[in-house]
């Protein structure tokens, strides 16, 4: 019986420390996961400011990210391949990447990564 439990320990303690914990955290949250990234990232150009928004676009409503735009929506819930904003923030096209360089915050890969995630799984958005 002692044994078992050793190595029921033994496991436990590989498993805690060798497996990713992005395994255990479940779907991407917006106010958790997106949120901040988007504010830091992307609010100054596309938030709740009119004054100082680009493109008519606001990402912080689901309404105008999900709006078809001469056939680009910057959201396509389900589908991060058709959706203007995964191409923007994976343009390697000064012109064209998001958030442009001239602002001097790039995106990090784990946030793209989490954006593209958060997309793929329906691009659900929460109130504030």
């Amino acid at each position: 019986m002692l044994a078992v439990r050793s190595l029921f320990l033994i496991v436990a303690i590989l498993v805690a420390t060798l497996v990713p914990w992005e395994l255990f955290a479940g779907e991407i949250e917006f106010n958790r996961d997106i949120r901040p990234i988007l504010s830091d990232k992307c609010f100054a150009c596309h938030g709740p400011d009119s004054s100082h928004r680009e493109a008519e676009l606001r990402l912080d409503e689901r309404d105008s990210a999900l709006l078809d735009r001469d056939g680009h929506r910057a959201i396509t819930p389900g589908k991060p391949a058709m959706s203007e904003l995964v191409s923007r923030i994976t343009s390697t096209d000064e012109f064209s990447v998001m958030p442009p360089p001239e602002l001097g915050k790039p995106l990090t890969a784990e946030e793209i990564k989490t954006l593209t995630q958060w997309i793929a799984e329906g691009a659900e958005y929460q109130q504030h």
